[in-house]
Parts: structure tokens; C-alpha cells; sequence
């Protein structure tokens, strides 16, 4: 077997392990499995590169890629163990920036070996497809980074004539990559890096909120899309597939949470959602105001239920109070109580945090329902303890045409028997509107820390 058939047989089996990786990660249940087997794969396509002609044959190439392993290894180890649940969905768009960057810098350094006047024009096509789009993923997720990591507002930014500006910025840029194709000019393509990363900035600059996901999961689509650009460039299989891979799941991903929000992908890309607060605090526009309770009568209703909801969101995930949550659950549990966790698609900052964040606290799967499941069972609950949950239980996206959120599909906690609803303050959530479900007459709500709370929840079930 020739080295260069081999080559092809160990990535094929790589891009096995990457596809069989995103199965198990469509499943909770399976998705550490899936996580294991793309890690093998990656980690196979890695080791056999090490053993190319091309790496080994020069020791300036191959100390360079072993100081980049180095390098990747010790940030990126430390980063994946050490990250809280909380900061999971930052930590995943700036390495997926990191990707997209890295797929435009192959592009750039490949049109530079290649030489000038000699590159045929399919390939600077490719080139510059890299170039363009990876550009943009790398400037668009270290924006997104910088609003999950609040080190600038987190809500849409917009200014006069923005999209105008936009739109004269990809003119430009569009000229300039006719330009490059024609030239093969290196300053030229340079320019179109550098003016795409500004496009990738001003693009992330009016999402915010709750829209962030979204974005976050269309940069990633972004980033396969330039890694298999590179691929077409390096004439390599293996990063054209795994691009592909990246590419397609995360323009499906995209689709899915923009169904699941009840709105389109270009309306959470340009309408700046949640830009404007519009919530009145402690009383709504008719003048109603909320219930508070205490731990101990909330415990007590809690204790002689038959059946309870527990509907988790970023506020749970802030307070790291899912332990709390599992533990409340099982001292229901324990009282003949069942439980279920109804999961919104877009709970929290990104898809399947949720998820992951309950399986952290080893809670069983076929605890988990998804959201319509959840909403078949919960017109027969007793009680649905909303935690740290906003505007995915908000009844106003069914029956307030005028809302912002009118049309997402949402848990309808509000069909329980009762609600409990444990929140630090009437803050709004990242829709900035007011949750009717605060305002309902069967609602009490529990007021501060998440965690704190479900301990004293727990210590009142058990105490009834």
C-alpha cells in the first residue's frame, strides 16, 4: 500500500470518528461518547500527519508545529477544565474564532507560497473564500466573546446609517476580491483580510441578548466553511470533510434555534432584539404586582404535590445551583413526587446548556424533557418551579401580537396548577419586556440567589 493511499485510508477513518461524534452529541445521553470518539479521530489525523514527508523531511516545519501543539495545549487545557458552566458559551465562540482565524491565516500563507501571476483563478477563488469568511468568524466571535464575557454591553449596539455602512463596507470588499482574482496582488488580498475582519465586527455588533446563541452557532457554520475552503487550497480531504461536517451542523443548528425562537435569521441578525428595555419592575401597565412567598411555604407546597416541573435557565446557571436542583428533586422523589425538567431549546446562552449543565449534576436523562414533551404533561402538573428562566416562559410570545418575542414557541409553565418562580429581581430578561408570567394570580415568587434558595427548598421538603 502506497504512503499516499494509507494517508487517505487512516483520514477516512478519522472522518468516520468525526461523523459518528456528531450522532452521539444529537443525544444527551450519548454525547460524551460522541465528544470521546471525535476526540480519537481528531487525535488519529493529527498523529499521522506527524509521519508526512512534509513535516518529518524539514525540522524548521516540524519544531514549528511542535511548538504550536505546545502552545495550543497548554492554553487549552487548562481553559476546558477550569471554564465554569456559565462561561461554556463564551469559551466556545472564542475558540470558534480561533478556528475561523486560523483558516484565513492557511489561506493567506498558501496564496503567498503559491507565488504571483501563476495561481490559477479557481484557487484564488478558494483562497479568498477562506480569507473572507474566516475573517469574519474570527472578528464576529471575539465580539460575541466580549458580550457573553461582559466586557462591553451585551445588547444590540447600533448608530446612524449602519446599514448603509455595511452595506458600502461588503461593495467594497467585493471589488477588492474582483481586484485580487484579476492582480493576484498579496496587498490587495491583505486589504480584503483586514476589511473583512471590520465586517465581521460590524456584523456582531447589533445582535445582543438572547440572540447571541444564534450568532454564536452561524459563526461556527462560518468557521467550517472556511476550514473547508482551506482544504480545497491544501488539497486535503480530511479538513474539506470535517469543514463540510462543521459547516452543515451548524447552518442546521442555526435554523433550528431560529425556529425555535419563532423568528426569522435575518430579523435576529438585523432587527437589534432587545436593544430598548421596556419592563416596569414590581407592577405591569395595569397596575398588577407580584406575590412573594417564603422558602418554607413554597417547600410544603412543593412536599405534597403529585407531580413537578422544574423549568432551568441562565439563572440557575449563574448561581451553579444545579446540585441544589438534583438534590431538591430527589428529596421529592424521595416523597413519592415526580419530577421532570422541562428544557426550552434556547435556555441559557447556548444550545444544550441545559443539558449539559443538569448532567453535570448527574441528573438521569429521561428526566429531561424537551420542550414539547414537557408541554404535554405540564396542564397536569401541580407545580412548575421556574429557575432563573425569563422570557422562554413569558406567555406574551402567544398572546401579545405587539411583543418582541411574539411567535417563539416558549414552556408553558403558566398551565400548571401553580408557579413558583425564583428569580433575583424584577430585572427583565435579554428581551427587556415585562414576563407576564410574574403578574399571573397562581405565581409566587422566591426572591435572590438561586442556590441559596433550592437549599432551603430542600431543607423545608424534608422538614414537612
Amino acid at each position: 500500500m502506497s504512503r499516499a493511499t494509507a494517508t487517505d485510508l487512516v483520514y477516512l477513518i478519522a472522518i468516520i470518528g468525526f461523523i459518528f461524534a456528531l450522532v452521539g452529541l444529537s443525544s444527551p445521553k450519548h454525547a460524551r461518547r460522541g465528544n470521546q470518539l471525535g476526540a480519537l479521530g481528531m487525535l488519529l489525523a493529527v498523529a499521522w500527519t506527524f509521519s508526512l514527508p512534509a513535516v518529518y523531511s524539514s525540522t524548521r516545519n516540524l519544531t514549528l508545529i511542535v511548538i504550536a501543539v505546545v502552545v495550543g495545549t497548554v492554553i487549552g487545557v487548562p481553559a476546558a477544565r477550569l471554564v465554569k458552566m456559565t462561561a461554556m458559551p463564551q469559551m466556545v465562540a472564542i475558540f470558534n474564532g480561533v478556528g475561523g482565524g486560523a483558516a484565513a491565516l492557511v489561506s493567506v500563507t498558501e496564496f503567498i507560497a503559491l507565488g504571483h501571476g501563476s495561481i490559477a483563478v479557481y484557487k484564488i477563488c478558494e483562497i479568498l473564500f477562506g480569507v473572507l469568511v474566516g475573517s469574519v468568524s474570527f472578528a464576529g466571535s471575539a465580539i460575541a466573546f466580549a458580550k457573553l464575557q461582559e466586557l462591553m454591553t451585551g445588547r444590540p449596539i447600533t448608530y446612524p446609517a449602519q446599514q448603509p455602512i455595511n452595506a458600502a463596507l461588503g461593495l467594497a470588499i467585493l471589488v477588492l476580491v474582483v481586484v485580487t482574482i484579476a492582480t493576484a496582488s498579496t496587498a490587495v488580498l491583505v486589504v480584503v483580510l483586514l476589511l473583512s475582519l471590520v465586517l465581521g465586527i460590524i456584523f456582531v455588533l447589533p445582535v445582543g441578548g438572547a440572540d447571541t446563541p444564534v450568532l454564536i452557532s452561524l459563526l461556527n457554520a462560518f468557521t467550517g466553511l472556511a476550514v473547508a475552503a482551506s482544504g480545497f487550497t491544501l488539497n486535503s480531504n480530511l479538513l474539506i470533510v470535517a469543514g463540510t461536517l462543521v459547516g452543515a451542523s451548524g447552518t442546521l443548528l442555526t435554523r433550528l434555534m431560529s425556529v425555535a425562537m419563532g423568528r426569522s435569521l435575518s430579523n435576529i441578525l438585523f432587527s437589534a432584539f432587545g436593544s430598548v428595555i421596556t419592563a416596569t419592575g414590581g407592577t405591569d401597565a395595569d397596575g398588577r404586582s407580584v406575590r412573594s412567598g417564603t422558602p418554607q411555604d413554597v417547600g410544603v407546597l412543593l412536599a405534597y404535590a403529585r407531580k413537578v416541573a422544574i423549568v432551568p435557565g441562565y439563572g440557575l446557571a449563574v448561581a451553579q445551583g444545579q446540585h441544589a436542583a438534583r438534590e431538591l428533586a430527589d428529596a421529592l422523589e424521595a416523597r413519592g413526587v415526580k419530577v421532570f425538567y422541562a428544557i426550552h431549546p434556547v435556555a441559557g446562552r447556548m444550545p444544550g446548556h441545559m443539558n449539559v449543565l443538569l448532567a453535570e449534576a448527574n441528573v438521569p436523562y429521561d428526566e429531561l424533557e424537551e420542550m414539547d414533551q414537557a408541554n404535554g404533561e405540564l396542564p397536569t402538573t401541580d407545580v412548575a418551579l421556574v429557575v432563573g428562566a425569563n422570557d422562554t416562559v413569558n406567555p406574551a410570545a402567544e398572546n401579545t401580537p405587539g411583543s418582541p418575542i411574539y411567535g417563539m414557541p416558549i414552556i408553558h409553565a403558566n398551565e400548571a396548577a401553580n408557579v413558583v418562580v425564583m428569580k433575583r429581581s424584577m430585572r427583565p430578561g435579554f428581551a427587556g419586556i415585562d414576563n407576564e408570567l410574574l403578574f399571573d394570580t397562581k405565581t409566587t415568587m422566591l426572591f435572590g440567589d438561586a442556590k441559596d434558595t433550592l437549599v432551603k427548598l430542600v431543607a423545608a421538603v424534608k422538614s414537612a
